[in-house]
C-alpha cells in the first residue's frame, strides 16, 4: 500500500473530513450508544453491544463508567448545551459514587448491574476516568464541588504512585523491577482535564510537566527509534517479551497528548518536537505496509512478540493515530502529516464503522477483515471514537478557518 493516492488537505477535503466527524458523531455514534445503554433502573450504563446494540452482558466496568460521563459533560460544555447530556452524565457520575469505590478508598474494576464488587485491578484507570468524569461534569454544570472531588481524587492518587508499596506491583520488584508508559500518559490527560475544569493551574502544569519528563527520559529511545511501552526502573531495555513488546498506538497516543500540550502553551516548540519525534518513531514502527492500518503489538527487534493478537488492527490505536496526525498537520502544515492522515483515516474509515446500525466495530484481522461483530464489552465503550470524532472535528473547524482567512 501506497500513499501516493491519498488527498492531501484541499478545501473540498477538509468540507468532507469536517463532515465526517461531526455527523459521524451526532448522527452515527452518540444514536447508537444513547440512550439505549443508560441504565435506568439499577444507574450507570451498560455497554456490552452486539452489533445491532441488543445486550449481551449487564456487567458494568468503572472505567466506562467514568469515561462515558467525561464525554457527555464534555459534549455539553464544547458543542451544545442539551438538558439530556448533562443529565445523563450525572447519572454515569451517582453511580461512580456510590458503587465505586471500595472500603479502602481505591476504585473497583467491574461490578454487576446493581454495582456489587465483582473485580478489583490494582491499576488506578478506574480513578482516573473517574476524575475526569467529575471534573467534566463540574465545569459543565458549575458544580464546585465535583471539581473538588476531582482535584483531592487526583491527588490520593499521586499518593498512590509515589509511595511505596501502597500499589501492589505487577512484577516482583526485587527480581525485575519495572515502570511503564501508561501512567504518566493517564496522568498528563487527567491533568489537563483538571486544568481545564479550573482545577489549579500551577498545581496541573507541574504534574504534567513531571509525567512529560518521565516519558523522555525514561520511555524515548533515540538509539532504537522508539517508545519503550515498558522499561526498567532507570528506562533501560528489559530484552524479555514484555520489555520488547511496542504498543505503538498507545505511544501515538501520548504524542498527541504531548502536542496538545504545546498548543496550550502557545505552540510551545519544544514540547511539539518531543510529540512529533514520538509519532514519527511510532509511525513507523505500526504502520502495516502491507495491509494498513495500526498493529497492535510489535517487537522492538522484529522478533515475534508473545501475544496472539499482536497483528490485528483494533478500533483504538486507528482512532489515536487519526487524531495525532491531524493535530501534527495542523500544528507543522507539513504535508507528511496530511498524507499520513489521509492513509490513516481512509483505510479506517474503509472498514471499522458499521453503516447498518452505526458505530464501529472493534476488531479486525490483520487484513482488514472483520474478526467480530462485537460493539461493546468490557473495554470498548463511548469513548475512544467520540473522542476522536470531537478532537477532530474541532481540529477540522480551525483547520478550515485557517484556510478561510489565508484566502
Amino acid at each position: 500500500m501506497t500513499d501516493a493516492h491519498v488527498a492531501l488537505m484541499t478545501p473540498e477535503r477538509v468540507d468532507y473530513l469536517l463532515a465526517t466527524y461531526r455527523d459521524g458523531l451526532l448522527k452515527s455514534t452518540l444514536p447508537f450508544w444513547f440512550p439505549r445503554s443508560v441504565d435506568q433502573e439499577q444507574g450507570g450504563f451498560m455497554f456490552s453491544r452486539d452489533q445491532d446494540g441488543s445486550l449481551l452482558d449487564t456487567d458494568k466496568a468503572i472505567w466506562l463508567q467514568g469515561r462515558a460521563s467525561w464525554l457527555l459533560a464534555t459534549l455539553y460544555s464544547q458543542v451544545e448545551p442539551r438538558p439530556e447530556w448533562l443529565a445523563w452524565s450525572r447519572h454515569g457520575i451517582d453511580f461512580l459514587r456510590q458503587h465505586g469505590f471500595d472500603d479502602d478508598g481505591r476504585m473497583f474494576f467491574l461490578v454487576d448491574r446493581a454495582g456489587q464488587p465483582l473485580r478489583k485491578r490494582r491499576y488506578i484507570f478506574s480513578e482516573m476516568f473517574t476524575i475526569a468524569a467529575l471534573a467534566a461534569y463540574g465545569r459543565a454544570a458549575g458544580d464546585g464541588g465535583a471539581l473538588g472531588e476531582a482535584m483531592e481524587l487526583y491527588q490520593r492518587v499521586l499518593g498512590y504512585l509515589h509511595t511505596p508499596g501502597m500499589l501492589p506491583p505487577k512484577w516482583d520488584t526485587t527480581t525485575r523491577p519495572m515502570r511503564g508508559l501508561a501512567i504518566p500518559m493517564i496522568m498528563i490527560v487527567t491533568g489537563q482535564i483538571l486544568r481545564q475544569a479550573g482545577g489549579d493551574a500551577a498545581f496541573c502544569n507541574r504534574w504534567i510537566d513531571h509525567y512529560i519528563d518521565e516519558i523522555r527520559r525514561y520511555h524515548m529511545h533515540p538509539e532504537l527509534q522508539t517508545v519503550l511501552e515498558t522499561t526498567g526502573p532507570n528506562g533501560e531495555l528489559l530484552d524479555h517479551f514484555d520489555g520488547r513488546t511496542l504498543n505503538p498506538g498507545h505511544a501515538i497516543e501520548a504524542a498527541w497528548f504531548i502536542m496538545d500540550e504545546a498548543r496550550q502553551r502557545g505552540n510551545d516548540r519544544e514540547l511539539l518536537q518531543t510529540g512529533l519525534t514520538i509519532l514519527d518513531w511510532m509511525w513507523a514502527r505500526g504502520w502495516d505496509k502491507e495491509h494498513g492500518g495500526i498493529t497492535y503489538f510489535v517487537d522492538v527487534y522484529g522478533r515475534p512478540v508473545q501475544e496472539y493478537w499482536h497483528d490485528m488492527k483494533f478500533w483504538w490505536p486507528q482512532n489515536e493515530t487519526i487524531i495525532a496526525t491531524l493535530m501534527a498537520y495542523h500544528l507543522t502544515g507539513d504535508e507528511k502529516y496530511a498524507r499520513w492522515h489521509g492513509m490513516i483515516h481512509d483505510w479506517t474509515y474503509a472498514r471499522f464503522p458499521d453503516p447498518e446500525h452505526g458505530e464501529w466495530f472493534g476488531y479486525l484481522h490483520r487484513d482488514g477483515r472483520l474478526s467480530s461483530r462485537l460493539k461493546g464489552n468490557t473495554y470498548k465503550g463511548a469513548f475512544h471514537v467520540p473522542r476522536m470524532e470531537l478532537v477532530c472535528w474541532q481540529l477540522m473547524e480551525e483547520i478550515r478557518a485557517g484556510m478561510m482567512s489565508d484566502a
